[in-house]
């Protein structure tokens, strides 16, 4: 007789962010960190990074965010802001989401 499935387990609430533009995205929350490009998504759990950087881009209106993971490969995600005040909006969020799934761990 088969063992049932073992039940997913719940992921606990906590804060979130999302940025995007027409073509990518950000997206961070309880699960972790996905990168959206053009329609394709790069996810990485909590367990699998070691810090996550953000700062602005070129022209002061995009968002660039690295993921980076403990052997030091890191991936970026850039999200296009309609102006300089989202871009600091996206940063005032940003930064409090990150501070809660990023304590504890020395960055």
């Amino acid at each position: 007789m088969p063992f049932p499935a073992p039940a997913p387990v719940p992921v606990p609430a906590g804060p979130d962010f999302l940025a995007a533009d027409r073509r990518n995205a950000v997206v961070v929350d309880a699960e972790g960190v996905s990168l959206e490009c053009n329609g394709a998504s790069l996810d990485f759990p909590w367990r699998d990074i070691q810090t996550v950087h953000y700062k602005a881009g070129p022209g002061g209106e995009v968002l660039m965010v690295a993921v980076v993971l403990p052997d030091g490969r890191f991936f970026e995600g850039v999200v296009a802001a309609r102006n300089q005040a989202k871009l600091q909006e996206w940063f005032a969020e940003l930064a409090p989401v990150l501070g809660f799934y990023l304590a504890g761990r020395g960055h």
